[in-house]
């Protein structure tokens, strides 16, 4: 007769499902978003934000170049107001053709 595994104990070959976390909107929301340096690519960021989020302050964007200097992130923080919000955002930066990554 087989014995029961001990409440409290898990099987750990059966993956265990986790919900990603729940964010309440309208929040302050971070993004960093990574493309070849250039000159204008802040710019572009820029024009590309003030889309989605017009009362965003270009002043408070920080730009930071890639220790060898071929990548640059710019950093911004926007009001999101809701999950489509940021897809469709991520979605245009994307479309740039010259971004490479948006966390």
């Amino acid at each position: 007769m087989k014995k029961n595994a001990p409440q409290g104990l898990r099987d750990l070959r059966q993956p265990t499902v986790q919900a990603p976390p729940k964010i309440t909107f309208p929040c302050d929301y971070s993004l960093k978003i990574v493309g070849d340096a250039a000159e204008d690519f802040p710019a572009c960021v820029c024009q590309v934000i003030v889309r989605h989020a017009p009362d965003f302050d270009a002043t408070t964007m920080q730009v930071v170049d890639s220790r060898n200097g071929r990548f640059q992130s710019v950093r911004v923080v926007i009001r999101a107001t809701g999950e489509g919000h940021i897809k469709g955002l991520f979605d245009d930066l994307k479309a740039t053709g010259r971004v490479h990554m948006v966390v």
